[in-house]
C-alpha cells in the first residue's frame, strides 16, 4: 500500500492550498483517513480526521479553516486549507487505515509528506 500526498507550496498568509492523498496497492477496504503535520523542532500532530462514514475531527488550532474530505471510489483524501497563517507552516503527511483483503486487520500506513510554508 502506498500513499501520494501532493499539493504543498508557498503561499501567503491568508491564503489556501488543497492537498490531496491517494492510496494504491492491494486495497479491500480503508478506515480512517487524516492529516498531520510537523514543523521544525516540533512533535507531529494531527490536523484533520476523517472516518469511513464521513464523520470529521480537527483540533482548534485549525476548526473552522481546514476542511477534510475524501473520495472512496478514488481512495483519495483532501484537505482544503483556508485562511493560512505562518504557524500553518509544516510538513504535512497523510495518513490512512487499510485493510488489504478479506478478513485482514486494518494497518496505518503513512504518505511521503509534502512541504507547505506560509509567508510573505
Amino acid at each position: 500500500v502506498q500513499l501520494q500526498a501532493s499539493g504543498g507550496g508557498l503561499v501567503q498568509p491568508g491564503g489556501s492550498l488543497r492537498l490531496s492523498c491517494a492510496a494504491s496497492g492491494r486495497i479491500f477496504s480503508i478506515n480512517n483517513m487524516g492529516w498531520y503535520r510537523q514543523a521544525p523542532g516540533k512533535q507531529r500532530e494531527l490536523v484533520a480526521k476523517i472516518v469511513n462514514g464521513g464523520s470529521t475531527t480537527y483540533p482548534g488550532s485549525v476548526k473552522g479553516r481546514f476542511f477534510i474530505s475524501r473520495d472512496n471510489a478514488k481512495k483519495t483524501v483532501y484537505l482544503q486549507m483556508n485562511s493560512l497563517k505562518p504557524e500553518d507552516t509544516a510538513v504535512y503527511y497523510c495518513n490512512a487505515y487499510v485493510a488489504s483483503y478479506v478478513g485482514d486487520s486494518y494497518g496505518s500506513y503513512w504518505g511521503q509528506g509534502t512541504q507547505v510554508t506560509v509567508s510573505s
